[in-house]
Parts: C-alpha cells; sequence; structure tokens
C-alpha cells in the first residue's frame, strides 16, 4: 500500500464525486476535507479482506474496485464493481464490524477514506447525509435480495438475460447496453464461468433477442422475450 499526501483540492474533488456529500455547502466541503485520508493502491492490491475489521468509509477517487466474496469451498462471487464516486465500508459507520468481502483494486485506484469517528460526528451535524446515506444503503440491499432471488430461481440464461435489460435506459431512449465489466467479471457476479458467459450470449444473438456491437456493447432487439425466457 503506497500512502500518498495529496492537496485539499484532490480531496475536494473526492468529497464531490460522492452523492452523500455533493449537496453540501463549501463551508461544509471544507469541513469534511479536513478528516479525509487519501491513499492510492496498485492494480491487484487489497484494500481491505474479509474478517479484517472495518473502521473507515472508503471512497472511490479515480480507478475501480471490485468487491467480491469467497465461498467456502474458495469460489469467488462478484458483488459490485465501484467506480469514482462510488464508496464502501459504510457499515462500519454503525458500529464496529468485520468486512464481509473483498476489496481489489482492478486498475492504479486512489480512494479517499474518513474514519468512523469522523464521520459519525458529521451525521449527527448534518442529518442529510445520514438520509443520503440510506438511500444508498436501501438500493444496495435491493440489489442484493435481486441477485440471490436470481441465483435460487432462475437459470443461467434467465440471469444474463435479466441483467441485460437492467442495463437499458429506464427512460427508454436508447436499447444499446453497455457491459460495465469484462465477462470474467460478469460470469462471476452472475454465478457461472467466462465460457458459459461467451455461449450465452452468443445464443441469444442466434435468437435474435440481441445483437452484438462491440465487445462489450450490445444493442437489444427484443426486451419482452429476454424478460421471458425459459
Amino acid at each position: 500500500m503506497i500512502m500518498s499526501q495529496h492537496h485539499h483540492l484532490s480531496h475536494r474533488g473526492c468529497v464531490r464525486l460522492v452523492p452523500i456529500f455533493n449537496h453540501l455547502t463549501e463551508e461544509q466541503m471544507d469541513e469534511i476535507m479536513q478528516v479525509v485520508q487519501s491513499t492510492t493502491y496498485e492494480k491487484g492490491e487489497l484494500i481491505y479482506r474479509a474478517g479484517e475489521t472495518s473502521e473507515v468509509l472508503t471512497i472511490v477517487n479515480k480507478g475501480n474496485v471490485r468487491i467480491y466474496r469467497l465461498s467456502d469451498s474458495g469460489k469467488e462471487q462478484l458483488v459490485r464493481i465501484l467506480g469514482p464516486g462510488d464508496f464502501t465500508g459504510e457499515l462500519a459507520l454503525f458500529n464496529e464490524t468485520v468486512h464481509e468481502h473483498y476489496a481489489e483494486a482492478m486498475v492504479n485506484t486512489s480512494v479517499c477514506q474518513i474514519s468512523r469517528a469522523s464521520l459519525q460526528g458529521l451525521l449527527e451535524k448534518y442529518p442529510a447525509i445520514a438520509m443520503k446515506l440510506l438511500q444508498t444503503l436501501s438500493s444496495r440491499i435491493d440489489e442484493s435480495e435481486q441477485q440471490a432471488t436470481r441465483f435460487s430461481t432462475e437459470s443461467t440464461d434467465q440471469r444474463l438475460a435479466s441483467y441485460l435489460v437492467d442495463l437499458m435506459d429506464p427512460e427508454g431512449k436508447s436499447d444499446v447496453v453497455v457491459l460495465p465489466m469484462s465477462q470474467k467479471n460478469l460470469a462471476s457476479y452472475l454465478g457461472t464461468t467466462p465460457e458459459t458467459v461467451s455461449r450465452k450470449l452468443k445464443e441469444l444473438e442466434e435468437m435474435n433477442l440481441i445483437k452484438r456491437l462491440s465487445t462489450k456493447k450490445f444493442k437489444i432487439l427484443d426486451e419482452d422475450n429476454l424478460l421471458f425466457l425459459d
């Protein structure tokens, strides 16, 4: 782990990225910057491991971080991928706990971190931050429940099809979707293998449900039938 000293401008940029902070005034931003620490991780380096004490909120400033868990048999299950402005470690804000997942830098990544004690003080002082945080936690719980339901009730074809539909523009302005991760990570997220993902994408294309435009870009040709695959 490489510790780095950044100018406050870097802190401000990091804080501004986060929805739980970006509604604050300049003065409030300045207050938060006083308690932010910046750290840089190299590609493949772990930011934290399952079982370690969780004591800080970690905000991605630049780069990407993948959050994953390992089963008892050692099989990896991708939980989510974080980009600039996303954060992890929020459960530590409420009480002392340990991480259930692993967080790994996918590329050279810089993060901002705020300790539990510092952020608890900010939550008490600025209730609006707490409300924004609760909204994010609610969304993550909903996402985890959907993922768990899909694993227990849907086939690999259905999980992949549902995932593609979820990527579509909610306002219906475009039927083109872009995979936000590699097929290897997508396979981990869906609980299958990269080879299976590749084969299933090809099958969906042969069924005229999707059309591959590039390695990660697909056009959804038949959303209704994608959602109701057997």
